[in-house]
C-alpha cells in the first residue's frame, strides 16, 4: 500500500466499496488513508 499514490489509494477505496470487496481489505485501505491523513479527501469525494 505504501507504494500507491494518494489518488490511487483513494480510488481503490471507493472501488473496493463499490464492488463490495472484503471488509478486511477495506479496513486495510482505511488504515492507510488515516495513516496518510487523507480523511479530508475521502469526505470531499463522497
Amino acid at each position: 500500500m505504501k507504494h500507491l499514490s494518494d489518488d490511487l489509494l483513494i480510488e481503490s477505496y471507493f472501488k473496493a466499496i463499490k464492488f463490495n470487496l472484503s471488509q478486511d481489505f477495506i479496513r486495510m485501505i482505511e488504515k492507510e488513508i488515516h495513516r496518510r491523513s487523507l480523511n479530508v479527501k475521502i469526505e470531499k469525494s463522497s
